[in-house]
């Protein structure tokens, strides 16, 4: 029997049903058009309805952009106004007509798909490693999510990678600051305030963004060089403390900057083994993401599948 899976973003939803083996069966995105608070959970309960009743799905897996408190079953979504502690699994299971629901981080739900039916497959020690407009981790080791006391686990952004401390950490951390999408734009600005003779293309582009650098570091940009160099020093060291913690067999990329960034592999590869346990470093592989953007959604799919079998 089908299965229900809904990646929750900032400005959509993605909903999908999913066979029991992982098949695609249908996919829709539904934008969010500026719902906030309980009209958020009120859409996510009637796309569940939906699915419910035009597939036929028996259970639902919803992935959220945050913090899932598994022994509240309650949501923070900083990008959701009103999720501080929002009761999302009470509101599915009064409106959605639906008893099988799950639901989790889009950290932990990218590497369940991921390890389901993408790049990972089979695997039971292997870490998604999401770059995007922020960074975080989805750890599985044995086979099982590691979540923390509470469910903070796999926050990589504020891993600590350089001195001194900036007080600009406090709010995405150290990491997140230099080498995520809205990273790269920080250190090319800074870089640009400190080199009154560079007269580059980025310096003419007003709204600045992680494509644009890409784009600069194909031509040769002598900034863009320097930000993406110190990226991937950073995406290496980061890469070389989750392997020496870990041990995983796999470490997928994912994320909107992997994307351009998985042209970069070999070099993270070559930073990490600078810094990683020796033995270690040489067990693991690195890859991109096989779903892309879909890894949450696949993942949200393996949840609904695990709240059937719990019954």
């Amino acid at each position: 029997m089908p299965v229900a899976g809904i990646d929750l973003g900032g400005t959509k939803l993605a909903v999908a049903a999913f066979s029991d083996h992982g098949d695609l069966l249908y996919r829709e995105s539904v934008p969010l058009a500026g719902r906030t608070g309980s009209n958020v959970g009120v859409l996510i309960a009637h796309q569940i309805k939906e699915l419910v009743d035009k597939h036929g799905c028996d259970s639902a897996g919803v992935c959220v952009p945050g913090l899932y408190r598994a022994s509240r079953g309650t949501v923070w979504a900083p990008n959701i106004p009103g999720w501080d502690d929002y009761p999302l699994l009470e509101e599915l299971n009064a409106v959605a007509g639906i008893n099988n629901v799950a639901i989790d981080s889009d950290r932990a739900a990218c590497i369940l798909g991921e390890t389901w039916r993408g790049a990972a497959r089979g695997s039971r020690d292997a870490i998604f490693l999401a770059v995007g407009t922020g960074i975080g981790a989805g750890i599985m080791s044995d086979g099982r999510i590691i979540r923390g006391t509470g469910d903070v686990a796999g926050a990589i952004g504020w891993m600590a990678l350089g001195r001194p401390f900036a007080p600009r950490f406090v709010r995405h951390g150290c990491f997140e600051d230099q080498a995520s999408g809205p990273g790269l734009v920080r250190v090319a600005v800074d870089l640009i305030a400190d080199d009154p003779d560079y007269l580059g293309r980025l310096v003419k582009i007003t709204l600045l963004n992680a494509n644009h650098i890409f784009d600069a570091h194909a031509q040769g940009d002598s900034i863009a060089l320097k930000v993406i160099d110190n990226a991937i020093e950073l995406w290496g060291m980061a890469t070389a403390n989750l392997v020496s913690l870990f041990n995983p067999e796999m470490i997928v990329f994912g994320g909107g900057v992997f994307g351009p960034a998985i042209q970069f592999l070999d070099r993270i590869k070559a930073e990490a083994k600078r810094w990683a346990q020796p033995i270690a470093i040489e067990q693991v592989r690195l890859v991109g993401s096989e779903l892309g953007d879909d890894a949450g959604l696949y993942g949200a799919g393996y949840l609904a599948l695990t709240a059937r079998e719990s019954k």
